[in-house]
This record gives structure tokens, C-alpha cells and sequence, in this order.
């Protein structure tokens, strides 16, 4: 079954005039224009959810710019652990008394829109305890082939948790 979404901008240039153009959809993307409310979650909440699920983005400065890159992750003692390697643009821009950076992780259901986003800002640095460097390595597997030496321990200082929740605010799956 099919229903119609509106989208900016003419679908035809001939129709320049018009401000919307609609054009058909597949109905198990129509449930995802229901309406939707943001909520947010306590710190708490949002390292529990982080805490969920293992593969995140990690934001930080390569060449005075903005560079983004996937990695796992886990949760231990309100702090992120990520593990890397020798050549991994982070460890180069990790300096010894740290980098600040943003972290990112989601579970956000790509039909119905309903999920939820936790954003952590706070200070990288590389581990050096070898103790410390052991046990990451044995808690953390890499999910790359690839000799993973590096662990960065990410300590939050903001953590920001956002829901996409119906409008009626039952959670998201």
C-alpha cells in the first residue's frame, strides 16, 4: 500500500513554482511520520545506554579540522574505553595531558524514527598502566583484524541523552 510524503523543492522543474512535491511511499515508512516528541534522559540514564550497545563515533581534531571515526566501546566506571592502534589518527591527536573530544552512540530504529542518541564531551587520554592496558585488552575485543596497543580512556564531563519517544511519550523498542 502506498501513501504520499511531500518533500522541499519541485519534483519537476517545469512546476518551480510550487514549494512542495509529493510523490508516492511504501506504507512501513509512513508509520515513521507520526508525530514525535524529544526527551531527554539524566546522565545516568545516558551512560546506561551507552553502556547498551558497543560501536560508537568518536569526534576530534585532525589537521585543525573536525574528524569523526567508528569504534567499539565499553563502560567502565563512568568512563568510555576505546581501544586503537600505532597509526589511528586518535592517538596522534591524544597529547599527553589529553584532547578534548565528543562521543557519540545511538539506537535509532530506521523505520519507525523511535530510538535514542547520548552525546559525551570530555577529555581523552592513553592509558599507560600496563595492568590497565592488559585488562582493557582482555575486556574490549577489537573488531578489526588489526593490533589494537592503544587503549584511550574517555572521562565525560557533559553527557547529553536525547529519546525520540511517540507523541503520546511510550518509549521507543
Amino acid at each position: 500500500m502506498e501513501g504520499r510524503t511531500c518533500r522541499s523543492g519541485p519534483a519537476d522543474p517545469a512546476r518551480a513554482g510550487h514549494r512542495l512535491a509529493c510523490r508516492p511511499v511504501h506504507r512501513r515508512f509512513a508509520m515513521s511520520r507520526q508525530a514525535r516528541r524529544l526527551h531527554e534522559l539524566p546522565r545516568a540514564e545516558s551512560l546506561r545506554r551507552l553502556a547498551r550497545v558497543s560501536l560508537g563515533r568518536i569526534v576530534f581534531t585532525q589537521q585543525a579540522l573536525p574528524a569523526i571515526r567508528p569504534v567499539n566501546h565499553l563502560v567502565d566506571n563512568r568512563n568510555l574505553i576505546i581501544r586503537t592502534h600505532i597509526g589511528a589518527a586518535i592517538v596522534s591527536a591524544v597529547h599527553d595531558d589529553g584532547v578534548v573530544v565528543a562521543y557519540e552512540a545511538d539506537a535509532i530504529d530506521p523505520v519507525s524514527h523511535l530510538g535514542w542518541s547520548v552525546i559525551v564531551q570530555g577529555r581523552a587520554v592513553l592509558i599507560r598502566n600496563p595492568a590497565e592496558i592488559a585488562r582493557y585488552q582482555c575486556l574490549l575485543r577489537p573488531w578489526v583484524l588489526n593490533q589494537m596497543d592503544y587503549v584511550v580512556r574517555i572521562h565525560p564531563e557533559i553527557i547529553t541523552g536525547f529519546e525520540l519517544v511517540n507523541e503520546d511519550g511510550s518509549p521507543s523498542a
